[in-house]
């Protein structure tokens, strides 16, 4: 769950429409008023599409039938071209991460609690989740065949895209309007931010959010892609009053420790800068390096206060800085 939020110009005439949609709301920010209706519609729908095809919490999506089949034995199946896109995506986020975000966790989150959408898990007064973790197949146990599409995965696999559909959907909505519509578009998924077409005078203002709503700081964007990783948000009560997230380390098929409450990240896309939000909670205290070494601009806010940053990153004491 990301927590970065986005913040109009005072001289502008951005107008915004907000909505909720897979478990989480959503803004969508134009540039001429008078594409904002569209514009709405555009997301909403692709979001339909893609809970259709990926949703873990309803049995009738590709996900979860896809699940059912693998059961027993390997699994084939001929997918959607949503389905697949998104998958590909996944794999692409696993591999520019060797590894650390990994779409076949699935079993693994399943086991540390959150096993329905957010609400019903957060409705239990507790949860007995498991020790030892979940097996985890692996992302390069996952094939697509490139000739027809069908996806194949091994016995028990259960897909989880919650690291990447959502930026990733950013991206695509984003382009989307951009070819469609006029003006300039900033898509905020649930706090994965993509922008398209023209930028408003001075770029787009983004303010990097705590969990409490409190803005840390608010940083410019004129085509970056921002996105936040979060351990404060999407997190529910287990046995012995301790908390779980929905970060798991596919190294150890268990929830990730909790070194950051949030990281936010500056990249290309936003399937990359979430990949690389994700990758940084899993890696804990050596995500600074990590991400230094991959050129990826970051702020990394730790749950004891401390606040470090990569180079690329606006300076903190700057009441606002350029994205880069």
């Amino acid at each position: 769950m990301a927590t970065t939020t986005a913040r109009a110009s005072a001289d502008s005439l951005i107008t915004s429409s907000t909505f909720r949609a897979i478990g989480t709301t959503h803004r969508i920010l134009v540039t001429d008023p008078a594409a904002l209706a569209q514009a709405t519609l555009i997301a909403k729908d692709h979001l339909a599409d893609l809970d259709l095809a990926a949703s873990r919490f309803r049995p009738d999506s590709e996900v979860s039938r896809l699940a059912a089949r693998a059961e027993h034995g390997p699994a084939t199946t001929w997918a959607s071209p949503v389905f697949v896109a998104y998958l590909r995506a996944a794999l692409h986020a696993a591999r520019i991460t060797d590894g650390l975000v990994d779409p076949t966790v699935g079993r693994g989150v399943v086991a540390s609690g959150y096993d329905g959408d957010i609400d019903s898990v957060r409705a239990r007064t507790t949860y007995a989740a498991g020790t030892a973790g979940a097996a985890v197949p692996g992302w390069q146990s996952v094939t697509i065949d490139e000739a027809t599409d069908a996806v194949r995965v091994p016995q028990g696999c259960l897909i989880d895209l919650g690291a990447t559909a959502k930026a990733y959907a950013a991206d695509n909505i984003a382009a989307r309007l951009a070819e469609r519509l006029p003006g300039g578009f900033l898509v905020n998924l649930g706090g994965d931010i993509a922008v398209s077409g023209v930028a408003p005078h001075g770029g787009w203002r983004i303010g990097v959010e705590a969990a409490d709503g409190s803005i840390l700081q608010v940083i410019v964007s004129t085509g970056q892609a921002v996105t936040t990783s979060s351990t404060r948000l999407r997190t529910w009560t287990l046995q012995g009053e301790s908390t779980g997230h929905h970060i798991l380390d596919p190294r150890t098929g268990r929830t990730a420790a909790t070194i950051w409450a949030q990281v936010t990240c500056v990249a290309a896309n936003a399937l990359e800068a979430n990949a690389a939000s994700t990758a940084a909670i899993i890696l804990g205290l050596d995500a600074p390096d990590w991400l230094q070494r991959n050129g990826i601009p970051a702020r990394l806010d730790g749950i004891d206060g401390t606040m470090v940053t990569t180079p690329g990153w606006p300076d903190p004491r700057e009441i606002t800085g350029r994205a880069s």
